[in-house]
């Protein structure tokens, strides 16, 4: 009974943060948080003046800071929300780590610029027993959760394809949000390869990235589903008016949707010439709806990471996929294991020639 007490005690708490990181990802947790009944949205930091000076203005009682040391050394939060771009994400968060103040992280997307350093922050953050999350908007989103629940009931016979197309989005600063969302849809199902291939010609960046021009992604699970993803500067999205869109094939029905769009179509043996479902829109932003389930898993002191471990597989899927292109190879999974093919001059489509035939050319 007092352990009940306790935690309903708790579910009043609020939570003081702070953000590290103001851009794009940042605004969006500065904006959830104070939005948010659950948290006090003490302080902010980045490099760049103008971010800084953009901060002050939305939120005069904020303080702000050139550079998360200073940050740290002045304001001790009990949560700190890491949205600086993804090679710095294991200097700030292990950083934060350090500080007894801390009960609780949000981690941008993807969660380091490797699997590899992605999975050693997640396994610092279990170490220290703190909750995490990785806010993936699609997971939050009513129309989201509606069709995972759909998928996951049968409501398309079995799940067998999950087709993608992107446009004017790549496969590290988009994909990796698609590439979660199918690893949802699957039940988080082992990953058995990658294979893809990527445009450079364009010599295209995004969000400090190098990304792709033109790029195919293709994926299979230990059982057989597949995932198609066609990302680039310019994808014809077969269905007009769409910059994206998500088909998602069962044994006996077909789900798509359009990202971030509040609606769905589903055809199966209920809806035989297809049927438009319009969702509801969640009340709360999505990044308020990550933060405020990361405060109930304070509130318990139970941490889940779920969330965090399927990110953490859409990012070893997004590796294995610029690997693959790099190599020009199949990669198998666990990524870790991969070793670099030897360089040949084998060219698929090249006639092929035998060894006597190459010796006919000189008699």
């Amino acid at each position: 009974m007092a352990e009940v007490l306790k935690v309903a005690e708790m579910a009043g708490k609020k939570y003081t943060a702070s953000v590290v990181g103001c851009g794009v990802g940042g605004c969006m947790s500065l904006n959830a948080l104070a939005a948010s009944d659950r948290f006090e949205l003490v302080a902010a930091c980045d490099v760049n003046e103008a971010a800084r000076h953009a901060v002050a203005e939305r939120f005069p009682r904020v303080l702000t800071y050139a550079s998360h040391q200073e940050l740290f050394e002045e304001n001790g939060t009990d949560v700190v929300c890491v949205s600086t771009w993804p090679p710095s994400h294991r200097e700030v968060v292990l950083a934060a780590l350090d500080l007894p103040s801390v009960k609780g992280m949000l981690v941008e997307k993807p969660l380091a610029d490797s699997y590899a350093a992605g999975k050693g922050l997640l396994d610092a953050l279990r170490a220290k027993g703190l909750p995490v999350c990785v806010p993936h908007g699609l997971l939050k989103l009513n129309h989201g959760r509606e069709i995972l629940r759909r998928v996951h009931a049968g409501d398309i016979g079995i799940l067998k394809l999950v087709e993608i197309q992107c446009t004017g989005w790549d496969i590290i600063n988009a994909g990796i949000h698609w590439l979660n969302f199918f690893v949802m849809l699957t039940r988080c199902e082992p990953v058995a390869y990658v294979i893809a291939q990527c445009d450079r010609s364009t010599r295209t960046h995004r969000d400090g990235m190098q990304v792709e021009t033109f790029g195919i992604t293709y994926g299979e699970t230990a059982s057989g589903v597949r995932v198609v993803m066609n990302t680039g500067d310019q994808v014809a999205v077969s269905r007009e008016g769409k910059d994206f869109l998500f088909r998602i094939v069962g044994t006996e029905g077909i789900i798509e949707f359009w990202a971030w769009e509040s609606a769905y179509s589903i055809l199966n043996e209920m809806h035989s010439t297809g049927h438009l479902v319009e969702v509801e829109p969640a009340p709360d932003l999505p990044h308020q709806l990550h933060l405020e389930a990361l405060a109930q898993q304070m509130d318990t002191q139970q941490p889940d990471y779920m969330d965090a471990e399927s990110s953490l597989m859409a990012l070893e899927m997004v590796e294995a996929a610029y690997v693959s292109s790099r190599f020009g190879t199949k990669v198998e999974f666990p990524l870790c294991n991969f070793k670099p093919p030897t360089p040949n001059d084998w060219e698929p489509g090249k006639p092929f020639v035998t060894k006597e035939r190459k010796l006919e050319r000189f008699e």
